[in-house]
C-alpha cells in the first residue's frame, strides 16, 4: 500500500463533485469507434468498441477496457481513457458486459463482479487473431473487480500489465456504504439502470419467474443482488454472490505486473474493507489518494482546463510493459 501522488483540484476537493464533475465535464466529448459482436459459446454475444479494428498482422499494442455497473462506451472514464490509449499510438477496445451496449443479451444470466467467463473468451480471441502485439487489461469499478477475478484465475494469461480502478473489491461492505448517505442518490440512479435493463429480459420473457411488479419494489443494490443478480446467476443468496464474487482476498494470485488505484472518499465503497488486504507481491502496486472520488481524480489549478489524472498515470504505468 502506498500514497498516490494525486493532488485534486482546489475546486474539485468534494468526493461528490469529484466524482460527478467529469460526467458533465465531458459531456460533448466524441470519441468514433468501430464496433464488432462477438458470438460467445452459450449462444449469447456481447459487443466490442475499437478506436480502430486491427489488422491480422497488427503489432499495435492492445489495451482491453472494462467498465464499471451498467457502464459502456457512452461512460466518461471510458471514452477519456480510450482516447488517451489512442493518442499514444495504441489501440483500445471496450468490452461491452451483457446487456449493456443497448442491446438485451439473449439468456437469463447477467454479468456480475465475479462473472469472468466473458472477458476470458475475448482474450483467447485476441490472443489466437492477434499474434504479433502485446495486450493490457484496463477494469474500472466493476470491471476492476473482474479483472482482479480474472487474472488470479488465469495467470498464465497473455497480458503484460493490468490495472484495477476504484473496485468494490470487497462487495458486502460496500452494498452496505452505497446504501448510506448522499451515496443512495448513486445507489438509485445504478438501481433505476439496472431494474430498466431487467425489465427488457421481462419483456422478452427471459425471466419468467419475476415479474414487473416485483421488479418496482426492489429499492437498493442489495435488494437487487439478493432477488435478481444471486438467482439468475446460480448463487444460493446476495451473501454468497459477494463472498464468492470479491475479488480483495485474491489479488495475492495475481501474477503480472498489476496497478491499483483507490480513493479514501470513494462514496461508492468502504474504504477500510477494501484496503484489509494481505501483503501484496512487490510486482502489485496498491496506490491509495486522500481525495478522488469514485473515478474522478480531477486534477489542474485552472477550472476551464481540467486534467483527467487517470490518463496520465494509467497510460505511463502500461507503457513500462508494453
Amino acid at each position: 500500500m502506498q500514497q498516490s501522488i494525486f493532488k485534486p483540484a482546489w475546486w474539485l476537493k468534494n468526493p461528490h463533485l469529484q466524482t460527478i464533475a467529469a460526467k458533465f465535464l465531458r459531456r460533448n466529448q466524441h470519441l468514433a469507434t468501430q464496433f464488432e459482436e462477438l458470438n460467445l459459446p452459450d449462444g449469447d454475444f456481447v459487443d466490442l468498441a475499437w478506436t480502430e479494428r486491427p489488422s491480422i498482422k497488427n503489432t499495435k499494442p492492445i489495451i482491453v477496457l472494462l467498465h464499471g455497473l451498467e457502464g459502456s462506451i457512452d461512460s466518461h472514464y471510458a471514452k477519456g481513457m480510450l482516447a488517451a490509449i489512442k493518442t499514444r499510438g495504441w489501440i483500445g477496445v471496450l468490452m461491452h458486459f451483457r446487456g449493456c451496449s443497448g442491446r438485451p443479451n439473449k439468456h437469463a444470466k447477467s454479468y456480475h463482479s465475479g462473472d469472468i467467463r466473458d472477458i476470458d473468451f475475448l482474450t483467447q480471441f485476441l490472443k489466437k487473431k492477434y499474434l504479433y502485439c502485446n495486450f493490457s487489461l484496463i477494469g474500472f469499478s466493476l470491471g476492476g473487480n473482474v479483472v482482479a477475478k480474472y487474472l488470479a484465475h488465469h495467470p498464465a494469461n497473455p497480458y503484460q500489465s493490468a490495472t484495477i480502478i476504484c473496485a468494490p473489491l470487497h462487495l458486502s461492505s460496500c452494498s452496505v456504504r452505497i446504501n448510506q448517505g448522499f451515496s443512495k442518490v448513486y445507489q438509485k440512479f445504478l438501481v433505476n439502470m439496472l431494474k430498466a435493463n431487467t425489465k427488457k429480459k421481462i419483456a422478452l420473457k427471459l425471466l419468467p419467474q419475476l415479474s414487473e411488479k416485483e421488479l418496482d419494489e426492489i429499492k437498493t443494490i442489495g435488494d437487487f443482488d439478493q432477488r435478481i443478480t444471486a438467482p439468475i446467476n446460480g448463487f444460493k443468496d446476495a451473501n454468497d454472490y459477494y463472498q464468492q464474487a470479491s475479488g480483495r482476498d485474491t489479488l495475492t494470485k495475481i501474477k503480472q505486473p498489476c496497478l491499483l488505484i483507490h480513493a479514501a472518499d470513494d462514496p461508492f465503497l468502504n474504504h477500510q474493507q477494501i484496503i484489509l488486504v494481505a501483503k501484496l507481491p512487490p510486482h502489485i502496486t496498491f496506490e491509495v489518494s486522500k481525495h478522488g472520488g469514485h473515478v474522478g481524480f480531477i486534477s489542474g489549478n485552472n477550472p476551464f482546463k481540467p486534467q483527467f489524472w487517470l490518463e496520465e498515470r494509467v497510460p505511463k504505468f502500461m507503457a513500462n510493459y508494453l
